[in-house]
This record gives structure tokens, sequence and C-alpha cells, in this order.
């Protein structure tokens, strides 16, 4: 009877991770923080061995904003330092998104318009599974923009807004 208990809750498991394998969609709604009214969807889309991030923001103040994955899925707080660091599960340096060397999620800036609205397309290498994976992670909307190169955050000033990187599959 145990044996058949202890197989029952491997398959289980297996059954689990199976599923947690298939992820081929995430995303996020992202909700004001630091006083601000910044609000937007992001969206991860796993085509072949990239995935495709496209973010849309609104209320934000014309011009540049940095746009990063941070390492804990926790926006409660009001100025969302719950949200950890940037999600840098390989020890990398703060960099571009086209940087070779750079933190998983460094997706640079998003430009705001006139009307305070900002769209990001890119494409790139990001797990959505497995011990990388960015489900469970959080991205967050800066204030400033991102210089690209100082870490651990390209002075990008306080956090506008956050959201949970959830699987949509």
């Amino acid at each position: 009877m145990k044996t058949i208990i202890i197989s029952l809750g491997v398959l289980c498991a297996f059954a689990v991770f199976a599923d947690a394998q298939d992820v081929t969609k995430a995303t996020v709604t992202l909700e004001p923080k630091s006083g601000s009214q910044v609000t937007g969807t992001v969206t991860f889309t796993k085509t072949g061995d990239e995935v495709r991030v496209v973010a849309d923001v609104q209320n934000l103040k014309p011009g540049k904003h940095g746009i990063h994955i941070h390492e804990k899925g926790d926006c409660s707080a009001p100025d969302a330092m719950s949200a950890g660091a940037h999600f840098n599960p390989t020890h990398q340096h703060h960099d571009g998104p086209t940087g070779t060397e750079r933190h998983v999620g460094d997706f640079g800036n998003i430009e705001a318009d006139a009307s305070g609205k900002g769209h990001l397309k890119w494409k790139g290498k990001l797990d959505l599974s497995g011990p990388n994976s960015i489900i469970g992670k959080s991205v967050i909307v800066h204030e400033k923009e991102d210089d690209l190169k100082t870490d651990p955050a390209g002075n990008s000033g306080a956090r506008f807004a956050c959201g949970v990187i959830n699987a949509a599959n």
C-alpha cells in the first residue's frame, strides 16, 4: 500500500512538472506604485527558442522609463520594493536589452509619447519554465530613463508600476 501511495505521489509530481514545461504565454497587469497613476499590460509569448515581449503602458511622463523583470512576484509594498532586485540568476552586470552579459529581463527603456502612452516590443532569450523561469517574478516600470550600465538598476529611479508574471496557457 505504501508503495502505491508513493508511486501515485511521484506520478502526480511528474504530471505537474510536465504541465509547467508547456508554458508558452504569460501576462502581467501593471498597477500604480509610488503615488503614480501608471498602469499597463505586458505579454510574453514563446516563439521557437525565443520569447516575444510586448508592453503597453499608460499615464507615464513623456520620455524614457526603465522596464525590468524583478526577482520576486510581490508588488504589495506601496513603493514596490517588495519585488526585490532585478532578476539576475546568472549574476551578470546591468546592461541594455541587446547586451551579451545582462540581467534577465533588462529590457532597457519604454518611451512614452506626449499623451503618456508607451509601447515596447522585444524578442530574445527568456525562460518560461525551469530554474530560471520568469513565471512568478514581477515587471517594474521605473520613474526615469535606464542608463543601461549602472549596477544594479541603471539609475532609473522610483518604481512607478508593478505586476506579477503569470502563466496564461
